[in-house]
C-alpha cells in the first residue's frame, strides 16, 4: 500500500513537457518593384525679384501687406517723384525749343540755296546754313534722349509688381530717404511660388545606370520623367515632380550631376530654401523578394531575420537588404528565397534553435 502512494507521488510531481510557443510567420512577398535611391535637395522659387530703387528721394507710401500676394503690375512704392517731375518739364522745354531752333535752321537754309543761284549769298553762306541744320538735327536728338530719360527716371519713382507672387517685408518704412541714384536699393523681395523648382545632385555613375532606362515615348529623353518630393522630415506628405533640366557637363570636383524638378505649389505650403528629399526611379527589377520592415532585426553583424525550416525550428539568418517598398516592406537583396517563411513578429521571444508553433 506504501509503495503505490509513493509511486503516484512521483508521477504528479514530474513536470510537464513544455509547449511550442505560437509564434507569426510569413512567407515573403515577390512581386516587380522600381528601384529608387534617395537624394537631398533644396526648393528655389520659379521666379525670385528684387524690387530695388533707382532713383533718390523719400519714400512716400507703401501699397501692400507683407507676405501677401500681389497682383502683376500692382503698384508697390512710390519715391518722391517731384524733382523727377520737373526734369520731365525742362526736358520737354528743351525739345521743343531745339525743334523750333532745327526749323527755323532748315528755313534758313533753303532760302541760301535760292539765293545761291543768283550768287546774292557765297558757298561759304550756304555752307554755313546746311551746318547750322546738322546742328539742330542734332540737339533735337539730344533733347529728346535727354526726355526719354527724365520720363524714365520719373517711371522709377513707382516700383509696380513685374509679375504676381508673394512678397516679403518691406526693408525700408514710409519716409525714409532712399539714395538709390548712386546705388540701387533693395526694398522688397518678390517671389513667384506657384510653381517650385528642386534641385539635387546625383553621382556620375548613377547617372550612367540612369541612362540604361528606356527613352520616354514623348521627350526621347532617357532620365525619369517622375520624381517623388519629399518636404523635411515629414514623410507622410509628398509633391510629384517632373524632371525639366540636366546639367550639360558633370562637375569634376564633385562628380555630380545637377538636376532640377518642377514640382506644383498650389496651394502654397512649400517655401523657397526648404531642404526636401527626392526619390529617383533609375530601373526596373522583376521578382524582387519583400519581407515586412519590421520583422527585420540589426545586431554587430548587420541586418538578420529568423528564418523557420520545415521542423518548425527557428534559424537565424544574415541578410542584405535593399530599399523600402511603401510604408511597410523591405527589399531583401541576399539571403532569402521565396520559399523561405520567417518570423514576423515577437522577435524578442524566439532564438536560433528554438521551436515553435507557426501561425500564419
Amino acid at each position: 500500500m506504501l509503495s503505490v502512494s509513493c509511486n503516484r507521488q512521483k508521477t504528479e510531481e514530474r513536470p510537464a513537457a513544455a509547449q511550442a510557443p505560437d509564434i507569426s510567420v510569413a512567407s515573403p512577398i515577390v512581386r516587380d518593384i522600381t528601384l529608387t535611391k534617395e537624394y537631398p535637395g533644396y526648393l528655389t522659387s520659379e521666379q525670385t525679384v528684387n524690387l530695388v530703387a533707382r532713383v533718390s528721394g523719400t519714400l512716400q507710401s507703401m501699397s501692400f501687406q507683407p507676405g501677401s500676394r500681389v497682383k502683376k503690375g500692382q503698384l508697390l512704392f512710390v519715391i518722391e517723384p517731384t524733382i523727377y517731375q520737373d526734369n520731365v518739364v525742362k526736358a520737354q522745354a528743351a525739345l521743343e525749343t531745339a525743334e523750333a531752333q532745327l526749323a527755323y535752321s532748315r528755313n534758313s537754309y533753303e532760302r541760301m540755296k535760292e539765293a545761291a543761284k543768283s550768287d546774292a549769298v557765297s558757298k561759304i553762306q550756304v555752307l554755313q546754313a546746311q551746318s547750322s541744320v546738322a546742328e539742330g538735327e542734332a540737339a533735337v536728338d539730344n533733347a529728346r534722349a535727354d526726355l526719354s530719360t527724365a520720363k524714365t527716371n520719373l517711371a522709377y519713382c513707382y516700383i509696380h509688381a513685374p509679375f504676381t507672387g508673394v512678397i516679403d517685408r518691406n526693408q525700408y518704412d514710409v519716409g525714409n530717404y532712399i539714395n538709390g541714384s548712386v546705388q540701387p536699393v533693395t526694398l522688397a523681395t518678390l517671389y513667384k511660388n506657384e510653381m517650385m523648382y528642386v534641385y539635387f545632385n546625383i553621382e556620375d555613375n548613377q547617372y550612367m545606370r540612369m541612362m540604361l532606362l528606356a527613352p520616354h515615348p514623348e521627350t526621347n529623353e532617357k532620365i525619369p520623367h517622375e520624381v517623388e518630393v519629399k518636404p523635411g522630415t515629414d514623410m507622410g506628405t509628398h509633391y510629384t515632380g517632373k524632371l525639366d533640366y540636366l546639367s550639360p557637363d558633370i562637375d569634376l570636383s564633385t562628380g555630380t550631376l545637377n538636376i532640377r524638378a518642377e514640382v506644383p505649389n498650389t496651394n502654397g505650403t512649400l517655401k523657397s530654401g526648404l531642404y526636401v528629399t527626392i526619390t529617383l526611379p533609375y530601373g526596373e527589377q522583376k521578382d524582387a523578394i519583400l519581407v515586412s520592415d519590421a520583422s527585420i532585426g540589426t545586431d554587430q553583424l548587420g541586418k538578420y531575420l529568423y528564418i523557420v525550416n520545415d521542423s518548425n525550428i527557428v534559424r537565424y539568418r544574415h541578410i542584405t537588404t535593399g530599399q523600402m517598398i511603401g510604408d511597410s516592406l523591405r527589399q531583401v537583396v541576399k539571403g532569402l528565397s521565396p520559399t523561405d517563411r520567417y518570423v514576423t513578429t515577437a522577435l524578442l521571444k524566439v532564438r536560433d534553435g528554438m521551436k515553435i508553433n507557426p501561425v500564419k
